[in-house]
Formats: C-alpha cells, sequence, structure tokens
C-alpha cells in the first residue's frame, strides 16, 4: 500500500528468488509492503488448539493439534507387490475433534520419527475425505517446541499467526518471512491525517504493522486491527469522494421538461397513478437532471417496485428537452423485452414520424447485436439524426459505429453485469457528459453501496405498485421427502388448470459437453447431491414433458439460444400460448409476464440468496398470488438449506442481501467488483463495520473538499497511488 523505497523493495532481493517467485503467483505478493499488509487470518493461543471438528472441505487449512496417535501399515500394492508398502497413519487431537493424517512410501520416515504421541505441532494441508472421515494426506508440519532458541525465537510471543497460506507456501513459512520483513515497517508512511488519527485515538501506522503480526497479547491484535480497518475505509472513500468532486466540476447540459411535453401527455395517459416512491424519486433524478454537472446516481427497487417507470419517465424529461436517452441492458433478451413493454406503455406516443403519431411522440428504436442489416441501418440513422429519442440496446450500443444527435441520459440496468470500460464508452458518445442513472434490483445494504457505488448518490424504491400480489416461498426437499416434490409438480398444474402459466428454472442448459473434473468436483462434505452435475434445462424439459407435466406446453429458453428464437419462446409465453417455460437465469432480470404464478427452482441451493430473490421476482407480477418452490436434495443441517430457509422467511430483498453478505466469505462480498483474487479489503468487514464505513466517508469528504489534490497529505497520496495502480482502477470503478 505503502510506496515508499523499503517497502518498495521487490521480495526477490529480500526473500530469495524462489520463495518471492512463489509469494508473487499464488498470493500476488511482490514487493516488501504487500508482504506487510498480507495480515493473518487469525491467531493460534500455545495452550488452546484450533477446532477440528469445523474443518471445510477441500480447503487448504493450518491446525495445531496434538498427536494423540501414529501407526505404521504394510501393504502390498502395484508398485510394492510383496507387502512393502508403508502408510504411517497419525491421528491428532484439539479436544474439540479429530483428524487423521496419511503418509505413503518413502515419505513416512521423517513424520514416523518426530510426530510420537504427546507432541504438538502446526499442520498444513487440504482437508479430504476418506472412508467417511476428514483426513489431511501428506501434510506439511512443523513442530512446537517449548524450548530450544529456534522455536522461541519463530514462535514470540504467545499468540501464533495463522497467514492465509497456498498449498505450496504454508502459513509458517509465510510468517518467518514476515519475520525477515517486519523491521521495514517502521519506515511506511502513513496515509491518515495525523488530526483524524489523534482525534480517533488510533495506532500510528508502523505500531499497527508490527502488532499485527507479531502481538503479545489479544488487546495488541484488536488495537492493530482497529487501525487498518481504518486505513482501508479511509483510503477507498477518498478515492470514491474524489471521484464525485471530479464529476461535479464536469459540464453537463441541464434537461427540464416541458410542461406541456412528452412526458406530461405520457403522464395522462397512464391506467394507475405513480406510488409515492416512484414520485419521490422520480422527483430526486428531475433535480439532478435540471443541474450543470452530470447526474450519477443508482436507482435500487425491489424486484417490481416500478424502477423502469421511473427510468422511463426520465428518459421522457430528457427527449422532452431536446436531448436522447440510452437504456443498456445486459442481455438481448432483457433489451427486447424492455423495447416491448416501453413501446406498449408509450402507444402512441412512441410512433414519431409515423402515422398515427401523437403530437409530441418520438421514435423508441431497439439496437442489438444480431439485427438484420437494414433494421440496424435504419436504427443507426434514427439516432444520428435525432429521430429516435430513446434507444434500447445491449453492448452493441457501445460500437463506434453507434453516433448520437444528442445523448442527454444513459441508463444501465442491472449495472454489476456491465465493466466501467463500456459505461465510459457510451459517455463518452455525448457532446457533453450524459446523466447517467444506473438501476439494480439485487438490493445492496447500505455499507456496499457506500463501498462499492460511493461515486453514486444513493435513491431507493421499497414501496410495491398497488396490485402486486404477495409470493408464497417453500423448501421442497427432494431428497428427504420425494413426495413433496410429486406434490409440487401438482401445484404448477393447478396453476395452468386455472388458466396461468409457470417456470422452471435449472443451473444449466444441458448442450455443453460435460467436463467429468467440474462434475466431480464437490463443494462440501455435507451433501452427496453435489457428486452429479447439476439439473440442466434440456433434461428436465424432456422429463417433465413425458412425466409429470405430460400434455401440457412445455418450451425451453437459454442464453445459448439464436435471439430470434429467444424473443420468439418469450413472444409465445407472453402472449400465453405455452403453459410452462423451463429456463436457466436469462429469465432472472426484467422478464414480466403477469400472467406467470409459479415458479419451480430446480438444485435451488446452487444459486445465490439474491438470485433466488431476483428469480422469484419473476411471479406475483398479477393480480393472482405467487408460489416460488425451492427444490433440492441437501440434507436439513446443512448451510445450503439455511440459505434457502432465509429465503423463503422472507419477501425483504434488503434483509436477504444482509444474510447474504454474513453467509458469504469476505473475499467475494463485493462480488465482481473486485479485481482477482486480490482483494483490496484485508481487515474490514463489510457489513460488520458499518459504522467505520460511514465515519470514513464523512472524514474523506471533508478532506477531498478542503484539498482536492492533496498536496498537504503526502501519505495518503501515497497510499491513493497503490490503491488505484492499474489492478485496482477495476476494483474502484465497480466493473
Amino acid at each position: 500500500m505503502d510506496l515508499v523505497p523499503a517497502l518498495q523493495e521487490p521480495l526477490k532481493k529480500v526473500l530469495g528468488p524462489a520463495t518471492a517467485k512463489v509469494m508473487a503467483e499464488h498470493l500476488g505478493l511482490h514487493t516488501v509492503g504487500d508482504l506487510l499488509h498480507h495480515y493473518p487470518r487469525r491467531y493460534e493461543e500455545r495452550g488452546q488448539l484450533t477446532h477440528l471438528a469445523d474443518l471445510p472441505m477441500d480447503e487448504h487449512v493450518t491446525v495445531v493439534a496434538q498427536v494423540a496417535d501414529a501407526r505404521l501399515h504394510t501393504f502390498a500394492s502395484a508398485k510394492a507387490p510383496r507387502g512393502k508398502g508403508q502408510r504411517l497413519e497419525v491421528t491428532i487431537t484439539d479436544g474439540s475433534g479429530r483428524l487423521q493424517l496419511v503418509f505413503f512410501g518413502n515419505g513416512v520416515h521423517k513424520p514416523h520419527k518426530e510426530l510420537l504421541p504427546g507432541t504438538r505441532a502446526m499442520f498444513a494441508g487440504k482437508v479430504s475425505v476418506f472412508n467417511r472421515r476428514l483426513q489431511l494426506a501428506h501434510p506439511a508440519y512443523e513442530l512446537l517446541r517449548g524450548d530450544g532458541e529456534e522455536a522461541i525465537e519463530t514462535w514470540a510471543g504467545a499468540l501464533i499467526p495463522i497467514y492465509p497460506a497456498t498449498a505450496k507456501l504454508e502459513s509458517w513459512k509465510i510468517g518467518k518471512a514476515v519475520q525477515t520483513v517486519l523491521p521495514s515497517a517502521q519506515e511506511a508512511l502513513d496515509p491518515l491525517p495525523d488530526s483524524l488519527r489523534a482525534g480517533r485515538g488510533l495506532l500510528p501506522l508502523p505500531e499497527a504493522l508490527l502488532k499485527v503480526h507479531r502481538p503479545h497479547t489479544k488487546a495488541d491484535i484488536a488495537d492493530a486491527h482497529a487501525r487498518l480497518k481504518w486505513d482501508e475505509a479511509f483510503v477507498l472513500q477518498v478515492a470514491l469522494a474524489r471521484r464525485r468532486h471530479a464529476d461535479t466540476l464536469l459540464p453537463a447540459v441541464p434537461r427540464v421538461p416541458a410542461a406541456d411535453g412528452l412526458l406530461a401527455a405520457f403522464d395522462d395517459r397512464l391506467p394507475f397513478t405513480l406510488t409515492e416512491g416512484q414520485r419521490k424519486v422520480s422527483e430526486e433524478i428531475f433535480a439532478d437532471l435540471a443541474a450543470t454537472h452530470p447526474m450519477h446516481r443508482l436507482l435500487q427497487g425491489e424486484v417490481g417496485s416500478g424502477k423502469t417507470m421511473v427510468a422511463l419517465r426520465a428518459m421522457l424529461a430528457v427527449v422532452d428537452a431536446g436531448g436522447q436517452a440510452a437504456m443498456l441492458a445486459p442481455t438481448e433478451v432483457l433489451a427486447q423485452q424492455h423495447h416491448r413493454s416501453i413501446t406498449e406503455m408509450m402507444g402512441e406516443l412512441a410512433q414519431g414520424g409515423m402515422l398515427g403519431g401523437a403530437e409530441h411522440a418520438t421514435k423508441v428504436v431497439l439496437l442489438t447485436g444480431s439485427m438484420g442489416t437494414a433494421a440496424r441501418r435504419q436504427a443507426l440513422l434514427d439516432l444520428a439524426t435525432g429521430e429516435a429519442g430513446i434507444v434500447i440496446g445491449t453492448h452493441a450500443l457501445i460500437e463506434d459505429k453507434v453516433q448520437f444527435h444528442d445523448l442527454g441520459l444513459v441508463v444501465v440496468d442491472e449495472q454489476h453485469r456491465f465493466g466501467v470500460e463500456q459505461r465510459d464508452a457510451l459517455r463518452g458518445k455525448g457532446r457533453q457528459p450524459p446523466h447517467l442513472l444506473v438501476m439494480t434490483a439485487t438490493p445492496i445494504p447500505r455499507t456496499v453501496a457506500m463501498t462499492v457505488f460511493g461515486d453514486l448518490e444513493t435513491s431507493v424504491l421499497d414501496q410495491l405498485p398497488a396490485g402486486r400480489s404477495p409470493i408464497a416461498t417453500h423448501v421442497v426437499p427432494a431428497a428427504d421427502k420425494p413426495h413433496f416434490l410429486a406434490r409440487a409438480w401438482e401445484r404448477v398444474r393447478e396453476e395452468v388448470g386455472s388458466g396461468h402459466q409457470a417456470y422452471v428454472v435449472c443451473p444449466r442448459i444441458g448442450d455443453e459437453d460435460d467436463d467429468p473434473k467440474k462434475a466431480g468436483k464437490k463443494k462440501s462434505p455435507e451433501d452427496e447431491a453435489e457428486k452429479r452435475p447439476p439439473l440442466a434445462v434440456l433434461d428436465v424439459a424432456g422429463q417433465l414433458g413425458r412425466g409429470p407435466l405430460k400434455g401440457l406446453k412445455v418450451e425451453v429458453l437459454h442464453g445459448r439460444m439464436h435471439p430470434d428464437d429467444k424473443d420468439a419462446v418469450m413472444r409465445r409465453f407472453a402472449a400465453g400460448e405455452t403453459d410452462v417455460l423451463v429456463a436457466t437465469t436469462v429469465i432472472e432480470v426484467g422478464v414480466n409476464v403477469p400472467n406467470a404464478t409459479a415458479m419451480v427452482i430446480m438444485d435451488a441451493d446452487r444459486f445465490g440468496v439474491s438470485q433466488l430473490h431476483q428469480l422469484r421476482g419473476r411471479v406475483g407480477r398479477g393480480s393472482a398470488p405467487g408460489l416460488c418452490l425451492l427444490v433440492t436434495e441437501m440434507p436439513e443441517a446443512s448451510a445450503a438449506r439455511q440459505r434457502l430457509a432465509a429465503v423463503a422467511s422472507t419477501l425483504d430483498g434488503f434483509e436477504l442481501s444482509r444474510i447474504d453478505l454474513e453467509q458469504r466469505r469476505e473475499g467475494d462480498v463485493l462480488g465482481q467488483a473486485q479485481s482477482g483474487a486480490r482483494s483490496s479489503l484485508r481487515v474490514l468487514a463489510v457489513i460488520e463495520d458499518e459504522e467505520v464505513i460511514a465515519e470514513a466517508r464523512e472524514e474523506a469528504a471533508a478532506v477531498v473538499a478542503a484539498d482536492p489534490e492533496l498536496q498537504h497529505l503526502p501519505g495518503l497520496r501515497t497510499a491513493l497511488d497503490a490503491l488505484l495502480d492499474e489492478e485496482r482502477e477495476q476494483y474502484l470503478e465497480k466493473g
């Protein structure tokens, strides 16, 4: 983080080329500074052993335990046919559980001499299962002797740091490397302004680095973490505050709707009144559009809260003011869906330049990669001349060929699916930077919004429009209670029998070559179900058509179909010609068929909490109540079943997103927003540290307002440069 000569020293020079190569390739650590910021994951106390009972499957773990028993077995095998094969089985214990270690062949001699009953050691290896028992095969180990110079030197203090490690580099080797570079911590340049650090009683950075790597007490660890969390939160928030500040300096054309223009005409023809939330958010957006610097707003809305309506009114306001509006959708299915629903909502107002078009009408064009040449040429012409006020499209909108007459507003649907380069490329198509409205139906907890979307102002739509129906969600444990699954298909038939339609969602398409390696890869020991590949659309559709849903009109929809075929399938389903649509997650966002009332999600445990919530939002969009059935073969006690139970227990997306965050590891909390394996958040926990993030945001805003170029804060500038190096640029820009 700190680009200071001593901390910039390449690890190759300090630790030697072999160790440095492993650190660079497997942990992304290149300099002394990188290694100093590779903090321990946890700490072991000498007298206290780790919980062997809680070991995760398929993960590289480090445990401190005592040898309970060691036995050498001989056996015959292809390599040692005369019974000369040797296997050493060592049982270790920590009081909470036991774990088997196994060594084979020539590898048995050293551990056989050293791992005697009663010996304490650190063991590192990958947890696997053999004969239904957890084991470590050929683990690396380091004996913990209570005396002897070397042991006292290596394990100074009573707390042993356990580092995030890899199979190629055990935790204690990383620990030794850290000890080598620790003296350089004295030269770490402090990014926090002195007044802030003193005001909050935080340790100086060199002292925090020392205490995080060589703590003598638990209080040392707490103090170090408190300080290092502030570093991460503050530097990140300063970067975001500087982006917000830079955005306010950009020029933009104010867009104020005409009093009796297109927007007024549209509002007059609405068959319903807007919700209080829609009105409030629209006012925030209109105020932003009228400003002389570009709007950068994130619109969060529960599934079905009417975000598209709010976005459409913003687009109409811009067209009213003489500009054009572009809406970017992540998939062709969604772009076509938006185009269809927007032209339907606008009616004759979308027929600009056509016979029967209304007085204030404009043209609404669709632009996707798979359009025919003639249609595409016409769409491009309409955009360049300004004939089309609104364009809806996919990434195709970003191509160089696409020219706008006067782009005033960009609406991005489902932000997390777009890279920032694409967002900026579209932004560059306006004469001046256009206003930007980003929409997401994935509710984002406040802390994540402050961290990942920190350069955007946030509006939240949490009211459902009148007439929306509740959705009942139930878990269907197919393995424990097969008759529940049979009942699920009966329920689908009942819904179709009363004139409604249903979705069946599967994790996989089924036309790909099954990769046996992937299919066989287990995610956790709790479930036998994981041994088979996830259920596939093409297989399930066939089975349902021949079996429980025989006689109903069943169709399939997935991302690898030709766009025209996808559109045709969606049109038939929307028109009520298809009873059951068996699909992948292509229906996750934006698909709106009010007559669809039931959804069965197969292998529901293979989806994330937020994704299940998104999918469920496709039903109950009309006046009839919705039903969502989560089918799983996971055992009742498993974490996956708890996740599904959480989804079944609440329709509150914000509550679910919080549960989702708490259950996931910190590493993927920010989803694709992070760059590779090296998250820039090492000690900051986005959910638990809400207060730190909120306070850091305030402090950062004040610092940037007073000194936008950070001329008086060289340490902070240096830390920012490190955060914003090439690799992190993408992270901050929330790809």
